[in-house]
């Protein structure tokens, strides 16, 4: 609130006060008792007067008694003699002049001017934008002019097929005669659809960053209100907004809280929302053309948008901004390191190669735990350990070292993860090994990370096996090492992941010769019938659930003796690699070769052991998180961040 606001407020505060006073009325005086002018002089005679105040023809005073009187006395009378005569203190004062002088002419007038000043001070504070006490009609959309802090295409990465689909819009709003001789049109809106963390909103600010235009933008949920009608108020304020700066560009963000389809609730076309949603729907594309104002919105959730809103006229263009694949990863990750101090052995794309699935925001967030781990370590440069130990911790959670293992369960994790090491090294397709650790993190005792090569988009039928077999590794290795009777729940995470996996290539990948190209699976997903959402399942006999049961305990078991063939064959490797384990506690892809080849690990000893990890420049993904650490206790475990599949 600025100074002009607080004078104002303070003014009429003082006049209420003022208002106040008046109407409350003159304070009560002591009673005066009226005399007659012969009673008057009867109590003059009798010396019953001390004093008296002569003003004109009226006289004031006290008798004896304490009392107070008034009169009023002829004009020709002749009273101050007998006043004299009868010893009384006379006082005399001038008469008042006649008529009423400008402060009374005011203090009559008062309450009309006051109810005046609070008329026109409300009229103004109505009109006054929307930030007034009768402002809640009106737009709460912010103008962005990006005179400081401009967002271009150059500081939005990883997306270029969505950057592509909203230049035309930037160089319609730079040259809209370019689209106009060919009697082209412009679209009116386009939504950004994506999962959360993908960058709609940055990519929503750099199309305003591009074409230099004003930028207003506005949350979907700024528009609703308990009182109906405001939220239309709010667009059409928007709106007219808008019109004074075309062109420009408006942006509604999670555009879902209010854009959501009609009929589904409660309270029918009266609904606050919905009157919104008819308001906005209107100014898109009604009877009154809105030229050079384009639209642009942002939601994760296109399936419960109104159907009117995305027919053409309105938002013409449903733009996908999905996570980024490896290539746009590695360019978001040059980004947002632009401002950050990296050393010679920092590699984005090998970081890019390790972090399938992230989306802008968790680069971002990666980016920023690296730089804050080495700021914590005294670094002048944030090298590639502190990325390692950041990627880790994002997936994962922070190492915990402060957690005591005894020999038994360290030398028991160790060769559980082991065995998940020399199988992944020896099955016929799999991703090459970038570490195996058995330091706990999370809720893991123990992990092996392999590296992909690139993003998966579909995996072989020989991948998936290889897989299962992988996940089977660490509980045939308990079983060779330590015996049936001593196998632990350390392995409920590799039995849960290889069950979904074995039942999804039954039922819904018609990986079974048996039961064929028929999708199984429980879940058929949800349909619309007529205007009601029916969730629809399939069940199947007893005959089929029991031939699905046998098909995934074969390929389950498959992978068992296929794990079991291999830490028998390669005994002597998978030995070597627990007793690194058992040593160095962490190895990567390159030290465990080296150790089957008969060669130490070498460590960089400059580097602390905080869990910094191998000293290579590798980043990794982890495909085997196992050794629950709840081994006397329910099983259950951490399940890794899901790739492609």
């Amino acid at each position: 609130m600025n100074l002009r606001n607080i004078m104002v407020w303070a003014i009429l505060l003082v006049l209420l006060v003022a208002l106040f006073n008046i109407l409350q009325g003159p304070r009560p005086a002591a009673q005066t008792n009226e005399l007659t002018y012969t009673q008057f002089m009867d109590n003059v005679e009798a010396g019953r007067v001390r004093e008296v105040t002569i003003e004109g023809q009226s006289i004031t005073g006290e008798l004896s008694g304490g009392q107070a009187f008034r009169t009023e006395v002829p004009a020709d009378a002749r009273v101050t003699d007998a006043l004299r005569q009868n010893n009384v203190q006379i006082t005399a004062r001038a008469p008042a002049e006649g008529g009423m002088n400008l402060f009374g002419i005011l203090l009559s007038w008062f309450p009309m001017l006051l109810l005046i000043g609070v008329w026109i001070f409300f009229m103004r504070q109505m009109q006054g934008g929307g930030k007034g006490a009768m402002g809640f009609g009106k737009s709460k959309a912010k103008l962005l002019t990006e005179k400081t802090g401009r967002v271009t295409f150059d500081d939005v990465a990883g997306i270029d097929e969505a950057k592509e689909e909203l230049s035309e819009i930037v160089e319609f709003l730079k040259d809209p005669s370019k689209f106009q001789r060919l009697g082209g049109k412009i679209p009116k809106g386009a939504l950004l659809i994506g999962p959360p963390g993908t960058g709609k909103t940055l990519t929503a600010r750099a199309v305003a960053g591009e074409a230099g235009v004003p930028f207003f933008t506005i949350s979907g949920s700024d528009f609703v209100e308990m009182f109906v009608g405001v939220g239309a108020s709010r667009v059409r304020d928007m709106f007219e907004q808008a019109k004074k700066n075309a062109p420009c560009i408006i942006f509604i963000d999670e555009i879902d809280a209010v854009g959501r389809s009609r009929g589904a609730g409660l309270g029918g076309g009266n609904d606050e929302r919905e009157q919104t949603l008819n308001q906005l729907l209107v100014e898109m594309d009604g009877f009154e053309a809105n030229e050079g104002i384009i639209l642009i919105a942002a939601t994760n959730r296109p399936d419960v948008l109104d159907p009117a809103l995305l027919r053409p006229g309105r938002f013409d263009r449903q733009v996908v901004v999905p996570n980024p694949d490896i290539t746009g990863r590695e360019k978001i990750l040059k980004v947002h390191m632009r401002n950050v101090p990296l050393a010679a052995d920092v590699d984005p794309k090998v970081i890019a190669r390790g972090t399938p699935g992230f989306s802008g925001a968790d680069l971002a967030n990666l980016v920023n735990e690296a730089a804050l781990l080495a700021a914590r370590r005294n670094r002048r440069l944030v090298s590639m350990a502190e990325f390692e130990e950041a990627k880790d911790k994002v997936m994962m959670g922070p190492e915990r070292r402060s957690m005591v293992m005894g020999e038994k369960e360290k030398t028991l994790t160790a060769y559980h993860e082991a065995g998940h090491a020399i199988v992944a090294l020896k099955v016929p397709a799999a991703d090459p090994v970038h570490k195996a650790t058995i330091i706990p993190r999370g809720r893991a005792l123990g992990m092996v990370m392999q590296l992909p090569e690139g993003d998966k988009l579909s995996m072989t039928h020989q991948e998936m096996t290889s897989r299962l077999a992988i996940m089977m590794g660490g509980r045939i290795a308990e079983e060779l090492k330590f015996g049936k009777d001593n196998v632990t729940s350390g392995a409920a995470s590799d039995i849960q992941q290889a069950t979904r996996l074995a039942r999804a290539m039954v039922t819904q990948w018609g990986f079974s010769e048996e039961l064929g190209p028929i999708d199984y699976a429980d879940n058929q997903g949800d349909v619309f019938l007529g205007q009601q959402l029916v969730q629809q399942s399939r069940t199947v006999s007893a005959e089929t659930a029991a031939k699905i049961e046998r098909e995934v305990k074969g390929l389950v078991e498959g992978g068992l003796n296929e794990a079991r063939r291999i830490l028998t064959e390669y005994n002597k490797d998978w030995e070597a690699i627990a007793q690194g384990l058992l040593e160095y506690e962490t190895l990567s892809g390159e030290e465990i070769t080296d150790l089957l080849n008969g060669k130490p690990p070498v460590r960089n000893t400059d580097i602390p052991a905080s869990g910094e990890g191998p000293t290579t420049p590798d980043s990794a993904v982890p495909v085997i998180d196992d050794e629950d650490e709840d081994e006397v206790s329910a099983p259950g475990g951490m399940e890794p961040r899901p790739g492609p599949a």
